[in-house]
């Protein structure tokens, strides 16, 4: 399928038990920000929460040098941080980056 940004992304989906996966591959690299949040958007609902993992070493799998995956644990709820722990909530890029702007002339 043709992704947001222009590059061929390769999807698969499957439900496993307990565990609802799709992995997103390009040819040359791997998957981007705005391609991933396109694919997620795809399987599943813009207020519904996935999740990319970063797994001990000891547990890698690694078949394709440009995929990346998203998961869903089925009848489980997946635990989040505050969105205050991740920046200023309602504040976007550019406002940010002027807030911080400011902040580093007074200092």
């Amino acid at each position: 399928m043709q992704g947001p940004c222009g590059c061929q992304l390769n999807i698969t989906a499957l439900v496993r038990p307990g565990w609802e996966h799709v992995s997103v591959s390009t040819p040359r690299r791997c998957p981007n920000w705005e391609e991933m949040c396109f694919v997620k958007d795809l399987f599943w609902d813009e207020e519904e929460c996935v999740m990319q993992l970063h797994p001990p070493h000891s547990q890698y799998v690694n078949n394709s040098r440009y995929c990346l995956h998203l998961w869903k644990p089925i009848k489980r709820d997946i635990p989040m941080p505050p969105p205050g722990f991740v920046g200023i909530v309602g504040l976007g890029p550019s406002e940010a980056a002027t807030l911080l702007a400011q902040m580093q002339a007074i200092s």
